[in-house]
């Protein structure tokens, strides 16, 4: 049980010190109109929104209610959450046009 609490609090420190992970997201348009987005990355992620902007939003709030699950119940992290990429980063990300 002490190294459970020890392994959290260790997870817990790691993350703090990471101000921004990038995690891939595969997002598809659905049938009865928006999209969801899922990602290799994070298992079971699946968010849903009726744009692209919406699903990468809900996408990033799920992701940090996984990671705090992970570190509130003692459990590993995604190994792509744990690694740190610092700047410059070269990004793709939707943008809305009308």
């Amino acid at each position: 049980m002490a190294e459970k609490r020890r392994n959290r609090h260790s997870q817990h420190e790691r993350m703090a010190e990471v101000d921004e992970v990038t995690i891939r997201l595969h997002i598809e348009p659905l049938s009865d109109g928006g999209y969801v987005a899922t990602s290799r990355d994070v298992p079971g992620l699946v968010a849903e929104g009726r744009s692209i902007t919406e699903a990468v939003e809900i996408a990033q709030g799920l992701t940090r209610k996984i990671v705090e699950s992970c570190i509130e119940h003692g459990d590993p992290l995604p190994p792509a959450l744990c690694n740190l990429r610092k700047p410059p980063l070269d990004l793709l990300i939707p943008v809305g046009i009308s």
